[in-house]
């Protein structure tokens, strides 16, 4: 049987906060000070052991990083600043040292972003395994949001990074949020419209198409692949935390050159046309049919 005060008592003075936190974990709600004129984001994600990790392999310090940067890889779709994180965690057969690991995990990759784990809940599952959901709270201005919707025929399609084999590689826990090169095409408002792509890069462009509804153009010569990868599956993968976006083409001259040489590769690979949501190569292959198109879990 899970001690919950026991374990509150050893992690609550680990969790180290920021100065806007009036209140953290151990109350009912935390409190939090709000930015003026700022908008709230807010995402929840989840890891479950044996889906998102191997279970029993994967670190548990290793799978709470996981979980935190995953929800942060959100905030950079949107282009926001994360603030803080509130996590629960559910188990059954796991100890102590276990959950205090995957709560250590969960707080230092926050931490290297400045977001502290401002409160959550421990529960006992009736089986075996764990489960945790990480809910985080972001800000932006108003002018400053980035939708999927916003694509337009025209734009130019860009991605950040590489793709595929993110499992083998180890990528899928050891990727970096994208939030620097998120909120600099926030600020400069490059983007018309981006996503995360965490479900593999076909499911998550058809996404962005039909939220924007426009026709995307994927020269697929032009995806850039994670050493590894096979291109024919790269598309499909998934776990690769990368930014797909939309940028206006008079304004791809001055995002390329703006684009810091220490943040993830840019590349253009492809456009935005009239239609209603496909996924096409430049010869008119539906790429959106008939194959799979994410990662299933």
């Amino acid at each position: 049987m899970m001690n919950e005060l026991k374990i509150l008592n050893r992690l609550l003075p680990t969790l180290t906060q920021t100065p806007d936190v009036v209140t953290g974990p151990g109350d009912d709600c935390a409190v939090l000070k709000a930015s003026g004129e700022l908008l709230l984001l807010a995402a929840v994600d989840q890891v479950i052991g044996g889906v998102h990790y191997y279970s029993g392999i994967t670190s548990p310090a290793a799978a709470g990083a996981k979980l935190m940067k995953r929800n942060l890889s959100d905030i950079a779709a949107m282009g926001g600043t994360p603030k803080w994180a509130l996590l629960a965690l559910a188990v059954n057969g796991r100890s102590e040292e276990w959950l205090l690991e995957f709560c250590r995990g969960a707080h230092e990759a926050g931490a290297a972003f400045g977001v502290p784990v401002v409160g959550g809940d421990l529960a006992e599952l009736e089986n075996r395994g764990e489960a945790g959901s990480l809910t985080i709270l972001g800000e932006i201005a108003a002018s400053e949001v980035i939708l999927r919707s916003g694509a337009r025929p025209g734009d130019r399609l860009y991605v950040t990074g590489e793709f595929g084999n993110s499992l083998t590689s180890g990528h899928h826990l050891n990727f970096t949020p994208r939030l620097r090169e998120g909120r600099l095409l926030a600020r400069k408002h490059f983007a018309t419209a981006m996503l995360d792509v965490s479900d593999g890069l076909l499911l998550d462009a058809v996404r962005l198409a039909c939220a924007s509804q426009v026709d995307l153009v994927m020269n697929p010569g032009k995806v850039p692949l994670r050493a590894g990868a096979v291109r024919e599956t790269a598309f499909s993968d998934g776990e690769d935390y990368e930014l797909l976006f939309t940028v206006p083409q008079d304004r791809c001259g001055e995002l390329e050159r703006d684009w810091p040489s220490d943040f993830a590769p840019l590349h253009c690979i492809g456009t935005a046309e009239q239609g209603n949501g496909e996924v096409r190569t430049p010869a008119g292959t539906i790429l959106s049919r008939n194959r799979k198109i994410g990662y299933e879990h």
